[in-house]
C-alpha cells in the first residue's frame, strides 16, 4: 500500500507543478533536502511544494522528520543538503539580516506557547508588531502607540479573549494561552503560518475548538499555512492536503478530501 500511494504521490506532484524553477505562487519550495544527526539520517532528499494560500497538514510517527523539516525551511538549523526556498527567496543565500526580514513574514505557533507570563495577555499579542516595528514602545501595551494597541485588541478578539486582554498570561488556562499565541501571530500580518503541533498540549475538546479557530482566521487572512499533526482528524479536517513522512521522505501527498483515517494508518505502522 505505502508503495502504490508513493507512486500516485509522485504522479499527483507532477500534475501540481513542482518544476525545477521557482514558482512565484509557491510560498514554501523544498528540493532535495537532507539531514543527519549524527549517524541517523533524518531527512532523505525530501522534495515539496505549497502553493500560496494552501492549508498543509504533515504528518507522521515521532522522529520521521516533521519538525526537522520545517526547522530547515527556516534555517533555525541548517540542512546537510538541499534547498529551501520562502515566499520566494532562498534560505540558503540569506545571512542574518535577511533571515531576519524573512522570518518577520511569517508566523509562528508552537506547542509551547512562548507568552511572557508576567505581561498581560494584550502585551503579548503586541509583541508580534515587534516584526514590523523595533523598539520597547512594542514591549508594553502602556507604551504602545494607539493604533498598535487597538490592533491587538482586534487580534485577541478575533481569537475570543477580548476581555481577558488585562489579564497576566501566566493566569491562563492552555487553550487560552494558545488562543494568545495565535493572536500574536495575526498581529505579525503574515503571509505564511508555521505551527508545529499546535494543539498538542491541550486535551482534545480544547484542542479541537482552538484548532478550528486558528485555521478558520488563517483562511482569513489568506495566508499559506503549514502544520505538524499527530492528529489525524485534524489534519483531514483542516487542511486542504495532506503530507505524510516516514523515516525522512515523504511517502503520501493527497488531497484531504481524498483521504480518511484509515488511509493514513501505514504512516503509523
Amino acid at each position: 500500500m505505502a508503495l502504490a500511494l508513493a507512486e500516485d504521490t509522485a504522479a499527483d506532484m507532477a500534475v501540481a507543478g513542482q518544476p525545477a524553477a521557482v514558482d512565484a505562487c509557491v510560498d514554501l519550495a523544498v528540493r532535495g533536502l537532507t539531514k543527519r544527526f549524527g549517524t541517523r539520517p533524518v531527512l532523505r532528499g525530501v522534495d515539496l511544494a505549497v502553493p500560496r494560500g494552501q492549508a498543509v497538514a504533515l504528518i507522521g510517527s515521532n522522529g520521521a522528520g516533521k519538525s526537522t523539516l520545517l526547522r530547515c525551511c527556516l534555517r533555525l538549523i541548517e540542512p546537510d543538503g538541499g534547498e529551501a526556498t520562502l515566499l520566494g527567496e532562498s534560505v540558503q543565500g540569506l545571512g542574518r539580516g535577511g533571515l531576519r526580514r524573512l522570518r518577520s513574514r511569517i508566523g509562528f505557533v508552537f506547542q509551547r506557547h512562548n507568552l511572557v507570563g508576567r505581561l498581560s495577555a494584550l502585551s503579548n499579542v503586541l509583541h508580534g508588531a515587534q516584526a514590523r516595528h523595533a523598539g520597547p514602545r512594542y514591549w508594553l501595551q502602556s507604551l504602545a502607540p494607539a493604533a498598535a494597541r487597538d490592533e491587538a485588541m482586534h487580534c485577541l478578539d478575533r481569537v475570543g479573549l477580548a476581555e481577558l486582554a488585562p489579564l497576566r498570561a501566566d493566569r491562563l488556562s492552555g487553550g487560552q494561552s494558545q488562543r494568545v499565541a495565535i493572536a500574536r501571530a495575526l498581529m505579525q500580518r503574515p503571509a505564511m503560518v508555521v505551527a508545529d503541533e499546535p494543539v498538542a498540549s491541550l486535551d482534545p475538546a480544547a484542542g479541537e475548538e482552538v484548532m478550528a479557530v486558528f485555521v478558520r482566521l488563517i483562511r482569513e487572512e489568506g495566508a499559506t499555512l503549514v502544520f505538524t499533526s499527530h492528529n489525524l482528524e485534524h489534519a483531514l479536517a483542516h487542511a486542504d492536503r495532506v503530507v505524510a513522512l516516514k523515516d525522512g521522505a515523504i511517502v503520501l501527498d493527497r488531497p484531504a478530501a481524498e483521504l480518511t483515517p484509515r488511509d493514513l494508518g501505514f504512516v503509523y505502522g
